[in-house]
């Protein structure tokens, strides 16, 4: 899967499931600010990722992810 549809993907989950504005999930928005994620907020989108993607998250791989972007990346690294 390459990064666009990763992108793509991951928007209109983040539109649809936790109501984010669209103008608003640019690469370099903070990704827990902007989508005003609270802990358990966090787990249902680590949760709807590893569905979506067929994915494993542990904590240790949010480590330096602040951005979308850096979210993107991880999905990104997972897959490949």
């Amino acid at each position: 899967m390459d990064k666009e549809t990763i992108i793509v993907k991951i928007n209109d989950f983040l539109v649809d499931e936790f109501e984010a504005e669209m103008d608003d999930l640019v690469p370099d928005a903070n990704l827990k600010e902007t989508l005003e994620l609270d802990s358990l907020d966090f787990v249902d989108l680590v949760v709807a990722v590893e569905s979506e993607f067929g994915v494993k998250l542990v904590a240790e791989d949010f480590v330096g992810v602040e951005t979308l972007d850096n979210f993107y990346h991880l999905i990104d690294v997972k897959l490949n």
